[in-house]
């Protein structure tokens, strides 16, 4: 059952409240003592340069290759958003979603190869996301736009493997610390709140976040409470092609056409080009809440508890030409492309960037999405040291995101076969001007082509339990050894309706759309041609038929390849020897083990058949052995040589594992999809040589190289051919409006070769403070990451077609910061710059699915905040975020065609102004 404006009281967790409730009487008993610097493994209190001197410490420290980011002060993050505040690091670029950052990439590695711990524990949390943003996230990447970075005290990003850290990563592994008690002195109080502008969607909104803390019965017993609320509203603006065909896909072009030379198969046009409107609305609670207990110098216990949720709602709304993604039908009036004319046109580099037709069919298309994730994580940690020289730990936890969408909703109206429809893409591709032959702001005439109903759920679950020991054995040798049992449970279900094309008359009896059910969409901040559309009132249709009652015609069932689930048993063991020692008169150090893992992995999937769908249970297991060493040399005292080794293994995606093949249609978007769940993990050999030189304090510079041997891969295939190609009924398609002539994009996942990865990170940070006066406040910090991977990619019969990067690799990227920090004034100016990266190796269509690719097109984006320091309890600070308004620009290329638009939006630039107070 589905139901519009599904808002949830928000529960806070016992644990929360019976800290805040605790705090409050502390607050009120006793006098605040002032909050003190911490050591080395806590919050920094004074500002982004002791924030910058914390990480390069923490970096110093470890065995292995790590960056880290500290928070500058209590409850305050360098960055609103984790995946901004990581794109800093080296190596780490981001993908967004309605201008926000929401995954990362680590090395040329995508999101599915980087695994996140929170508090030491694993975890993963999904979001939903428009369809040209990759839709609802079914995958193993993380989301991190769920969380305030408010919640968070220190992100450490793990680039080399260790034996105690559990495996599943080829790019790193991302540990997320929230603040606990011990980390102040005493009693600790700081709140903010910002006031946020979009300078698209004109809209300001309110960010605010407050920490307490305190300690008592002399330091042995403490609580501490976080929590961050904000709302977000953005616009998202732009156009879209939906990808490029050749003349005969769909049926080809009417043969009568005059502009004869369309019909070529080596000749492409965009499938619906349009101009898209999406307005974004969404609230975000996130609560952290904390218990240690020290009852003895050789004891301790925590209890860490994490809840987020984010509330989002999204509009969209779309003008386009179906026909060209349309084939033949038994229905006369909905027989696309080959019922166009194509009366004039003009080709360039092969691509037809102008085209005048007739017997087109506009649409028009309004979409309303209702979704919330919601995460909880609870973790009980202990340890206790018997004697000087031995440590035992233990960690037993759970974290639940469960991500609901139950309103995806589309309705769509639609003119048929109208003259004198016209594109051209001649002059700014990115803004096309797009001629519908009728006037797209008029209401009357538009029929209701379509209703679709397509509510949408996924939970991913961690039960977690661990033991691990810690013997001093020598002074230079120590041995750790631990177990680790972790049940991972992954579930989808996405529901639709029997026929979408089936819809109801008006009470005039027709299907035709009341001019009093229409309303008109508006580009507000870009310029396109058209700029204004009709498009159908959703909220008056709803009523009107009352759609989400559940039944009749508007009755949803689950759709089959999104009605699946994976449930993987991980149990593991590891020793690793820690050593110090000294040859000559160089000191190394680092660390070397082996970790064992066995995987039983069961996926489920409904399997598509004539007579209907049948549920289908795949079972197998593998195991790994994965050694690893990481040395350090110390050179001089202030230069550090590493040297790092290790197999390691990620497992395959989560939607390549649904047994079972699937037919689905959603307008002009036709696929035939099937899993492959004995797929094998991706498994690599990697190694690391680094050089740091700490010159000064606060101050480094390095450079890593960085050598991955990618054993084997996980790539999907993908082939467009007729429906009647694939052997399958025909009786599959009744209710989709497709038939069995019109093209379908094949898809299947296989395992393939893999191949080399290597790289280079370069990191200088360099304090200022050599420079007179106020001068010596200032300080840089850059960095830039080159790396290089050519994968072979295969053709839907196994085939190999071409070798290309990566999918989601930028060759180069880098970061640059300029950093002031002054005792009243303190401010920072940041630029961060990704190269172009793949996204699709080979591309769909014919002519693109050989030697062609799909690649976004590189950003920099530039961010700066100012500070100013009333006092030592009260700061005022303005913070402007993309401040050059860089777009999304996703592209095809084929070598006959070179590039060729494929989606672009703008988002806008961001101001925040706010105030903090701290005590």
């Amino acid at each position: 059952m589905q139901y519009r404006n599904n808002q949830k009281k928000t529960p806070v967790t016992l644990l929360a409240l019976s800290i805040g409730l605790a705090l409050s009487g502390t607050v009120l008993a006793q006098d605040p003592a002032p909050a003190a610097a911490t050591d080395l493994d806590t919050v920094t209190v004074t500002g982004y340069r002791a924030s910058v001197e914390k990480a390069l410490d923490i970096k110093r420290s470890e065995s292995g290759v790590v960056d880290a980011i500290v928070a500058e002060d209590i409850g305050k993050f360098p960055d609103l958003n984790l995946a901004e505040s990581l794109q800093r690091v080296p190596g780490v670029v981001i993908t967004r979603e309605a201008g926000e950052g929401r995954n990362i990439s680590v090395r040329g590695l995508g999101p599915d190869f980087t695994r996140v711990r929170i508090n030491g524990m694993e975890a993963l949390t999904t979001v939903g996301a428009g369809d040209q943003s990759g839709g609802t996230n079914r995958g193993r990447g993380f989301d991190f736009n769920v969380f305030a970075s408010d919640l968070f005290s220190q992100l450490i990003v793990r680039k080399t493997a260790s034996a105690d850290v559990e495996e599943g990563s080829l790019g790193a592994t991302v540990d997320l610390r929230t603040a606990r008690p011990f980390d102040y002195d005493g009693f600790t109080f700081a709140t903010s709140g910002q006031a946020s502008y979009n300078a698209m969607a004109q809209k300001a909104d309110p960010r605010i976040a407050a920490l307490i803390s305190n300690t008592w019965a002399d330091g042995t017993f403490g609580g501490l409470l976080s929590v961050a609320y904000s709302e977000r509203q953005a616009l998202e603006e732009g156009s879209n092609t939906g990808r490029w065909a050749n003349g005969p896909s769909n049926g080809n072009f009417n043969a009568a056409s005059p502009f004869a030379a369309a019909r070529s198969a080596n000749v492409y046009h965009p499938r619906f080009p349009r101009y898209v409107q999406m307005e974004h609305e969404q609230k975000r609670l996130g609560v952290t809440g904390t218990l240690q207990w020290k009852p003895s110098d050789a004891t301790e216990i925590s209890l860490d508890a994490l809840y987020s949720k984010i509330d989002a709602e999204r509009d969209e709304h779309y003008i386009e030409a179906i026909s060209f993604s349309r084939g033949t039908s038994t229905t006369p009036r909905l027989v696309g492309k080959p019922a166009m004319i194509v009366k004039n046109g003009v080709i360039e580099n092969n691509a037809l960037v102008y085209g005048e037709f007739d017997n087109v069919d506009i649409r028009t298309e309004n979409r309303h999405d209702e979704w919330s994730t919601e995460f909880k994580q609870i973790a009980l940690n202990g340890q206790h040291r018997f004697g000087d020289d031995f440590t035992l730990s233990g960690k037993v936890g759970i974290s639940r995101s469960k991500h609901e969408n139950p309103v995806q909703t589309t309705i769509i109206m639609d003119k048929y076969d109208v003259d004198n429809y016209s594109y051209d893409y001649r002059g700014n591709s990115r803004f096309p001007t797009l001629n519908y032959g009728i006037d797209p702001t008029n209401p009357a005439g538009w029929e209701l082509a379509e209703i679709r109903l397509r509510p949408q759920y996924v939970d991913n679950d961690f039960d977690t339990g661990q033991v691990d020991f810690n013997w001093n054995i020598s002074p230079g040798f120590r041995l750790k050894g631990g177990i680790l049992a972790k049940n991972y449970t992954f579930s989808t279900v996405e529901l639709r309706r029997a026929s979408e094309l089936a819809v109801p008359n008006f009470p005039n009896g027709t299907k035709i759309v009341p001019v009093d059910m229409t309303q008109q969409a508006s580009l507000k901040g870009i310029t396109g041609s058209p700029d204004q559309w009709v498009v159908p009132n959703l909220d008056a249709i709803a009523n009107q038929f009352d759609i989400y009652s559940n039944s009749g015609i508007f009755a949803v069932a689950p759709r089959a390849n999104n009605v699946r689930s994976v449930d993987e048993e991980d149990r593991g063991g590891y020793l690793m020897g820690e050593f110090s020692t000294d040859l000559g008169s160089i000191p190394f150090s680092g660390n070397f083990g082996v970790r064992y893992v066995k995987t039983k992995q069961s996926s489920t999937g409904l399997s598509t058949l004539a007579t209907g769908t049948v549920s289908t249970t795949v079972d197998r297991s593998y195991d790994d052995t994965l050694p690893s060493f990481n040395l350090v040399a110390e050179i001089s005292p202030d230069f550090l040589i590493r040297l790092g080794a290790a197999k390691v293994m990620s497992r395959p995606g989560l939607g390549s594992l649904t047994p079972g093949a699937t037919v689905a249609v959603a307008g002009g978007a036709r696929t035939i999809s099937s899993g492959n769940p004995n797929l094998d993990p991706i498994r690599a050999t990697n190694v690391d040589l680094g050089f740091e030189w700490y010159f000064s304090e606060g101050a480094m510079a390095g450079i890593g190289l960085f050598y991955k041997d990618i054993e084997s891969f996980v790539q999907t295939t993908r082939e467009v051919a007729p429906y009647s190609a694939s052997g399958l009924p025909a009786e599959l398609l009744i209710g989709t409006g497709a038939s069995p002539a019109d093209d379908f994009t094949y898809t299947k996942p296989v395992n393939t070769p893999g191949g080399e990865l290597h790289g280079v990170e370069a990191n200088y940070i360099q304090p200022f403070t050599f420079l007179p006066g106020k001068w010596s406040n200032l300080g840089v910090q850059l960095n830039y990451t080159w790396v290089e991977s050519q994968i072979q990619y295969i053709n839907s019969s196994g085939q190999p077609v071409m070798k290309a990067d990566l999918t989601g690799l930028s060759k180069s990227s880098w970061n640059a910061t300029l950093f002031y920090e002054g005792k009243v004034f303190s401010g920072r100016v940041s630029a961060t710059n990704r190269d172009d990266y793949l996204t699709q190796v080979p591309g769909t269509e014919a002519g693109f699915n050989v030697d062609g690719t799909h690649g976004m097109t590189g950003t920099t984006f530039i961010d700066a905040s100012i500070r100013y320091a009333i006092n030592d309890k009260l700061e005022l600070s303005l913070e402007g975020m993309n401040l050059t308004n860089e777009a999304s620009d996703e592209w095809v290329y084929s070598p006959a065609t070179g590039r060729l638009p494929l989606q672009y939006t703008e988002t806008g630039r961001q101001f925040m102004l706010g105030a903090r107070y701290k005590f």
